[in-house]
């Protein structure tokens, strides 16, 4: 029968391994440590850049029915293509193709939102100015 926790001088060692093996049960942990960053298109940063590679509708999943602009985008980062939704009414008017666009997550950490199936980001900013300041014409769009 074992005494619990082991004593005497290599009990250091022994303590450690146990702790290591442990660790792994915390679910926390197990996220940050597990190496799935490599698999996120953005890896561990919270936003990225790319160029918008074209336009694409995509239709909201049952019960509703409408059609959500969205953006293939290419990442500068490492050249994955990605889809991003175009928040607001006629916030899509604003990008064009090959426009540089700022990507962010869209709140469910790497899961899609609502009725929107698969589209994990949104555009936060396109050719460098906020999205928000262009659609509230507070911004105009710099000229190429």
């Amino acid at each position: 029968m074992g005494k619990g926790k082991p004593h005497g001088i290599n009990a250091a060692y022994k303590l450690r391994i146990n702790r290591r093996k442990k660790r792994w049960a915390d679910i926390r942990y197990k996220k940050s440590h597990s190496g799935s960053a490599k698999h996120k298109p953005f890896g561990v940063a919270p936003c990225a850049a790319g160029i918008v590679v074209e336009k694409v509708a995509v239709e909201a999943k049952q019960p509703n029915s409408a059609i959500r602009k969205c953006v293939r985008v290419q990442l500068k980062r490492n050249n994955k293509k990605i889809t991003a939704f175009v928040p607001r009414d006629g916030g899509l008017t604003f990008t064009e193709d090959n426009d540089e666009v700022l990507i962010q997550g869209f709140g469910r950490r790497g899961h899609a939102v609502g009725d929107r199936p698969g589209i994990r980001f949104k555009v936060v900013k396109v050719a460098g100015v906020s999205l928000h300041a262009l659609w509230t014409h507070k911004k105009d769009k710099p000229i190429k």
